[in-house]
């Protein structure tokens, strides 16, 4: 069992950040992805060692030449076979290149054509550069991230790269691979990460909407405006999380802090909020990280160790679920998420632009003949 998408053939015309991660997710549940990388990346490269970029796992790839005629070509004609195509370019470059969706949609009628973009195929800032940081601006998903007082925090590159981006163009392939299964057409996925930052942002208007939330940052439920929500020191200089939001798991939370019984403002009495955060620093601030996780060990108080990226992988929890696996020496996250019948996995470490290329293209009817007269032209590597 290889995965849900078993059989599944996808084109990745290679990219960074959140088209990759894309191809990730969709090489981790079975299908096979297909890399077509930039031909002058594959000069120097030494695959002695799997590739460092692990967003590229589970793939193969082919160096091509996509200003040579004849790689255009080996794409299409790779197309042709393929069930759906990934571009992560600025608006209108594939469409230079020759592989822009009516060609290869006119090769492949079923093909699904995903577009990763930050701006979008369309709108004032189509063609313009941006970042994460900037596409999440715009979407409204920064400016309430931080403390009061403070500066808007951004949050890694995790909500407009991956959350909004990656995710969203994997989720799009496979919900347009559904209807192409059904009605025999294929369509083009515009996925942009100001698209999917907004989205990530629904809760957060539902809560505005209802009176429930305030546009000042860091004075809200879920923006450590709450003493019960909100990011602790401990002794040792480490933190610990908490997130004791229902009055059953605030009431665990005061017991293992040594409140429970004392006369306390209520849980939701806003003007309060302050002083139970200072009151509950100063009590977090007597013992170190690991000695409250085990105080609240078996509870449902909702306080949780901080753990950095190199605790996070030998967590009893993780270990113990499989969160993290281990491929070509290198610990990473594994695929998510599970499931029963088909489980997801990581296949083969990142590929050093080109390699694994003859295979790969053998397997997708391209004689070996063929690729040799590709390389002496010079479209593939």
């Amino acid at each position: 069992m290889s995965g849900p998408l078993e059989g599944v053939r996808i084109i990745e015309l290679a990219g960074i950040g959140p088209s990759p991660f894309a191809g990730m997710m969709l090489a981790d549940a079975g299908a096979d992805v297909i890399r077509i990388d930039r031909i002058e990346r594959s000069r120097g490269s030494a695959p002695d060692a799997p590739h460092v970029d692990l967003l590229n796992r589970g793939r193969r790839s082919v160096a091509v030449d996509l200003k040579h005629p004849a790689g255009v070509a080996l794409v299409l004609r790779l197309v042709e076979q393929a069930d759906g195509l990934m571009e992560g370019f600025r608006p209108g470059v594939a469409e230079r290149l020759g592989l822009g969706p009516d060609p290869c949609l006119t090769r492949n009628p079923k093909l699904v054509y995903g577009r990763m973009t930050g701006w979008g195929q369309d709108g004032p800032l189509a063609p313009r550069a941006g970042h994460d940081i900037d596409y999440i601006a715009l979407a409204g998903a920064l400016e309430p991230l931080g403390r009061a007082g403070e500066r808007p925090v951004p949050p890694l590159n995790l909500v407009g790269d991956f959350g909004g981006g990656g995710m969203l163009l994997a989720y799009g392939m496979v919900c347009a691979l559904l209807a192409a299964g059904r009605t025999g057409e294929g369509q083009v996925v515009d996925a942009a990460m100001v698209d999917g930052a907004a989205a990530l942002m629904t809760m957060v208007y539902m809560l505005r909407q209802a009176g429930a939330w305030q546009d000042e940052r860091g004075t809200n439920l879920l923006d450590t405006g709450a003493h019960f929500y909100e990011v602790y020191e401990t002794s040792d200089g480490r933190y610990v999380a908490v997130g004791a939001i229902e009055p059953q798991f605030y009431a665990a939370l005061l017991a293992g802090l040594g409140l429970e019984g004392e006369e306390l403002p209520g849980q939701m009495d806003r003007a309060r909020w302050p002083e139970m955060k200072d009151r509950f620093a100063r009590i977090f601030a007597t013992r170190t990280r690991d000695e409250w996780e085990t105080v609240f060990a078996g509870t449902d108080a909702c306080v949780t160790p901080v753990l950095g990226v190199a605790e996070a992988p030998v967590h009893p929890h993780n270990a113990a679920r499989g969160t993290f696996v281990e491929v070509g020496g290198v610990v990473q996250p594994g695929p998510a998420p599970r499931f029963s019948r088909t489980p997801s996995a990581v296949r083969r470490p990142p590929p050093h632009p080109g390699q694994w290329a003859d295979e790969a293209l053998a397997d997708w009817g391209v004689p070996a003949e063929e690729v040799t007269a590709l390389r002496e032209s010079g479209a593939v590597a």
